[in-house]
């Protein structure tokens, strides 16, 4: 018995020693969902900012001079082309027209007596009863009256005018602003603040700035030898509104400038988007939204990706199964999926979640996603 229960104590310290000397046993892979890439069209929607104006604003400023007599409209208020907007006080002006009416008759007059005396002399001047020189000064009195006609005629047109200043009508149809004039004030064309700014907002304009390197990616993007021809082949924009909700109707790209600012490096465009409902104003702000196509482009899920130190890594899973994590290069984004630029190409294989605590080396159980990645 005493020798039974020996070499039972023996046995046990050997199998101790045993378990101390083989370590732990290796933890079993792990079985993730492996994406397999393949191509895919894709679109991506690039935002920018965008100051909002109307197709046409206009500062209002007075012609003439005077006491500011009636406003006839008010802040925010529609007007149509030709609506009498303000009234300067006319009473000088009137009497300035006055004048000048006054000043043409005496002319037409002068010039009737001065055409008379020519008659007059002429029949005398050919029966030799009285000089030629008589009819010469008649004729030359005859050229002063009608310059004189023909000058009171401009001094009259002008009195006209000036008194026509006197009612400011709007030059287009549009939404008032701000009238920081009142009754009773003077006024003169002179002024630093316009009385007013009207905006024709039946169509308004969305300007937005490229860099260098977006504009020649922006081109490169569609057909054509030119500008104009790449113009036309543009999509539809959206206008994303600074509540972050859509405006509902789609813009479309009709101007790129002439040239870059040098201050900053970038180019404006222009979007073109109807107001019929005039739910837009100058000064507006928000977003155009430009959406691109990219044919045969590789895209991935968002979460099959992880950034470490500004740069965004894949797991790629090479023919054993063993993970390496690989750095891509992200061209865009469509929805929460990236673009792949560089990094990894059409057949090879990426884990799409649970890698985050892997080492590169670790070696894995790929299993099909439950889900397909839907294309885009």
């Amino acid at each position: 018995m005493k020798k039974l229960i020996t070499l039972s104590l023996v046995a046990l310290f050997l199998a101790s020693c045993a378990n101390k000397n083989g370590g732990a046993p290796a933890p079993a892979p792990a079985t993730l969902p492996v994406l397999q890439i393949t191509d895919a069209s894709a679109t991506t929607e690039t935002e920018y900012p965008v100051a909002i104006q109307g197709k046409t604003d206009v500062e209002i400023r007075p012609q003439v001079s005077g006491t500011l007599d009636k406003i006839y409209v008010d802040e925010g208020a529609y007007v149509a082309q030709g609506q009498p907007l303000f009234k300067i006080n006319d009473n000088p002006y009137r009497q300035q027209y006055n004048n000048a009416t006054a000043s043409l008759n005496a002319a037409e007059a002068a010039l009737v007596n001065a055409q008379l005396e020519v008659e007059k002399l002429t029949p005398l001047v050919q029966n030799k009863v009285v000089s030629d020189y008589q009819l010469k000064m008649a004729k030359a009195n005859l050229t002063i009256a009608k310059a004189n006609v023909a000058q009171s005629k401009a001094v009259l047109g002008t009195a006209e005018i000036n008194l026509g200043y006197t009612v400011i009508k709007a030059p287009v149809s549009g939404y008032i602003g701000r009238l920081p004039k009142k009754q009773g004030s003077l006024i003169s064309p002179s002024d630093p603040e316009a009385l007013t700014k009207l905006s024709d907002t039946r169509e308004v304009y969305a300007y937005f700035s490229l860099s260098e390197n977006d504009f020649i990616n922006f081109k490169s993007q569609y057909k054509g030898n030119t500008l104009n021809d790449k113009l036309k082949g543009l999509a539809p924009v959206s206008l994303v509104l600074s509540d972050n909700t859509v405006y509902n109707e789609k813009g479309k790209i009709d101007m790129i400038d002439g040239q870059f600012d040098k201050n900053t490096g970038a180019i404006t465009l222009r979007a073109k988007f109807t107001n019929a409902n005039g739910l837009l104003r100058s000064g507006n702000t928000g977003k155009v939204k430009i959406s691109i196509q990219h044919p045969n482009a590789i895209v991935i899920p968002q979460e099959a990706t992880i950034e470490i130190q500004d740069k965004i890594f894949v797991a790629l899973v090479d023919s054993k199964n063993t993970v390496l994590r690989q750095p891509v290069v992200v061209s865009g984004k469509t929805g929460t999926d990236y673009l792949i630029k560089e990094g990894i190409k059409t057949g090879d294989r990426i884990v799409l979640k649970g890698f985050e605590n892997l080492p590169d080396g670790a070696t894995i159980i790929p299993e099909t996603p439950k889900k397909s990645v839907a294309k885009i």
